[in-house]
């Protein structure tokens, strides 16, 4: 490292390199977990960002001579700019860290502190004193997990499903009066309307969007104010409630304190419960997707009642081949998500006294997929 700046941490100094804005912590994880490829979800850090903003909100109104308007501003203008996609590139600790999560919050607080010590021209925020205030990672880490969680299932799935829901209904009705075999066994069985079976799968998807609309109702109650091990220690009365309805008016999504901090420290029973309509969703996609391929197999020596769209060549050697590439994609992706409940689950039963530590896991796990920040 031939550019690189001193910081300190508790353990000692560490060399960062120079244009980086993290500090002594998160070179430390950086050095020690160089494992893998997966990084912490762009949706947590983000979901952190978010947090961080509305703490030092909450604290300025609660510890105002802590928390003068000052730091307070220098942290939201530095939590904006994540926000904003500005800061993709200081944020490289992987999925593979410490259990709790710890070291992603020191990332995040190593961050801002040093980009908002730079908008304020001058050394006025501490990663640990200021952007951490009245926090703690075992608190912080389970808040952003929901932050991210329902925003992901509120502002994309929800819509992406209402969509498909309304395509359905559209084809149920251009397919009114349409009678072809019913199939059971696979085999023929009695007539069945086109409409009634394209009915069906609407049925599925409104199913599951009840299910996923119910499931943010326990991703809405948030950890913060726990603190350490769910006693509240450090956090001044009312941080709690205070921090959660800024973060609610911020992102339009009703977001309360848990009552019970200690049930919110330790288990993830509302992101397992969540995870799990979406499995029921992956489970109705992959029948709707396998459906629609095998209708459509053939042409001319399958079933071949529906006509797929001629996206592109399904063959390298046999012209004019079309193959149910949309379909099969689908597929894939649902065996992934159920993949990803498992993981999910597993990692769910590993609570132990006062603090689940598969968090990381668990976070990727649910939110699987490759965003930029």
């Amino acid at each position: 490292m031939e550019n690189y700046r001193i910081e300190h941490d508790s353990m000692g100094e560490m060399k960062v390199p120079a244009e980086r804005l993290w500090g002594a912590q998160t070179q430390r994880s950086l050095e020690n977990f160089p494992i893998g490829w997966e990084k912490m979800p762009g949706e947590i850090i983000r979901a952190f960002a978010l947090l961080k903003k509305a703490a030092a909100q909450a604290n300025r109104e609660l510890k105002p001579e802590k928390m003068p308007d000052e730091k307070c501003a220098a942290i939201c203008a530095a939590c904006d700019e994540i926000l904003e996609g500005k800061l993709p590139d200081e944020f490289p600790l992987a999925v593979w860290q410490t259990g709790s999560g710890t070291q992603s919050n020191m990332n995040v607080n190593e961050v801002v502190a040093n980009r908002g010590n730079a908008i304020a021209g001058k050394k006025l925020l501490h990663p640990n004193d200021d952007v951490n205030m009245s926090q703690s990672s075992n608190d912080t880490f389970p808040t952003a997990m929901h932050i991210a969680a329902a925003s992901a299932i509120h502002g994309e799935l929800l819509p992406a499903v209402d969509t498909l829901i309304n395509t359905l209904k559209r084809l149920e009705a251009e397919n009114k009066g349409i009678v072809k075999s019913g199939r059971t066994h696979l085999q023929d069985a009695v007539p069945v309307a086109f409409s009634q079976e394209i009915s069906g799968w609407r049925g599925m998807l409104e199913a599951d969007q009840k299910q996923l609309v119910l499931s943010l109702d326990g991703l809405c109650q948030l950890a913060i104010g726990g603190t350490a091990v769910g006693t509240g220690l450090n956090a001044p009365e009312g941080f709690d409630k205070k921090a959660a309805n800024i973060l609610g008016g911020c992102t339009g999504i009703p977001f309360v304190s848990n009552p019970n901090k200690f049930h919110a420290l330790t288990s993830l029973d509302r992101i397992v419960f969540a995870h799990g309509a979406m499995k029921a969703l992956a489970a109705d996609m992959m029948k709707i997707a396998n459906d629609i391929r095998w209708l459509a197999s053939g042409p001319r020596c399958g079933i071949g009642e529906i006509t797929i769209p001629e996206n592109e060549p399904g063959s390298s050697i046999m012209p004019g081949k079309v193959n149910p590439t949309q379909c099969e994609a689908i597929t894939m992706i649902a065996v992934q998500v159920m993949g990803n409940d498992a993981t999910i689950g597993m990692a769910a039963s590993q609570g132990n006294f006062q603090l689940n530590v598969f968090l990381p896991v668990t976070a990727y796990n649910f939110l699987r997929r490759h965003t930029v920040i």
